[in-house]
């Protein structure tokens, strides 16, 4: 095949609804390669209608790592999940194939392709005071706290995303250092390659899908699955269920919102988390960007195929 080394990987990224979990199936295909999900979400058992989960034939084709790995109630940070991705790298390259990592959770993919840095010691007493405080008075004066003394790790987070805005508060008040610049010097050992291809997509078909996409998954039941899941006992304040689609049904259920709210709340969610992960893929200059409008998966598989191998 040509490749550029025998470990370099492939990583397919974008945002949510820009197609990547096909394409990854149709670069698999081309390329002898098997599929590493960089999905903070699908790597969660039971949330599938509201994950977009590979369909069951899609893995049937191509084998997928780190899909329905963990309980609802188990929790992952980027530092474990990296651990895990490059273990499953190691494997599948020593089976002469290619991984293809997958996602649109930038910080998962970042900690596999370039390392975590070594996090000073946590003060128990600071831990301690600002969990009290996030019980006391939620996430939002939080982040304004975080914006002020680290913006760079703020400015991509909203008050959903508590548990990384206590991390990097943690980190700034037990050691004085941002997390932000932290995160800039290379660590943990990383010892494969990545190229990086980005599915771009116009604006205005990016939000046009995920409308349709979020008509889709009502229809197919995510009520349904979130019901069950609350049936079985799982609390609807555990991390994995604040997600988007996820948290929104679930206040419908506790009669905070109506239905038609709900489903306005998902899509104009949906909008804004798309909106994050391309500030996030944007400012990651190594990243290939290929336009996918008007174009199939097998076609941009095809393209990143002739970019990715040589001959």
């Amino acid at each position: 095949m040509g490749r550029l080394n025998d470990r370099t990987a492939v990583a397919v990224v974008g945002p949510t609804c820009s197609g990547k979990t096909k394409i990854g199936v149709e670069l698999a295909k081309l390329v002898d390669g098997e599929i590493i999900s960089a999905d903070a979400r699908q790597i969660f058992k039971l949330i599938d209608i509201g994950t977009a989960k590979p369909e069951r034939e899609e893995m049937t084709e191509v084998p997928h790592h780190l899909v329905d790995f963990l309980s609802l109630d188990d929790e992952i940070s980027a530092g474990a999940y990296a651990e895990l991705a490059r273990k499953i790298a190691d494997e599948i390259f020593s089976r002469k194939r290619v991984p293809i990592i997958v996602g649109g959770s930038g910080l998962y993919l970042r900690a596999v392709i370039d390392g975590l840095f070594d996090a000073p010691q946590i003060d128990q007493k600071v831990r301690e005071k600002l969990r009290n405080r996030f019980h006391s008075e939620g996430a939002e004066p939080l982040l304004r706290e975080l914006s002020r003394v680290d913006p760079d790790a703020a400015r991509d987070l909203i008050p959903q995303n508590y548990k990384r805005i206590l991390r990097a508060l943690e980190v700034y008040y037990s050691s004085a250092k941002r997390i932000s610049e932290l995160r800039k010097e290379r660590r943990s050992e990383v010892n494969f390659e990545a190229v990086q291809f980005g599915v771009q997509l116009d604006r205005k078909l990016l939000y046009q899908r995920i409308e349709e996409r979020v008509d889709e998954m009502i229809k197919n039941g995510l009520v349904g699955e979130v019901k069950e899941i609350l049936r079985r006992g799982f609390d609807a304040h555990l991390n994995s269920l604040q997600t988007v689609g996820y948290k929104e049904v679930v206040y419908f259920l506790q009669g905070k919102i109506k239905f038609e709210e709900m489903v306005f709340l998902i899509k104009m969610n949906t909008r804004r988390y798309a909106k994050r992960q391309m500030t996030w893929f944007n400012r990651d200059k190594r990243i290939i960007w290929i336009k996918a409008e008007d174009k199939s998966a097998r076609e941009i598989a095809e393209e990143i195929y002739r970019s990715f191998c040589r001959g």
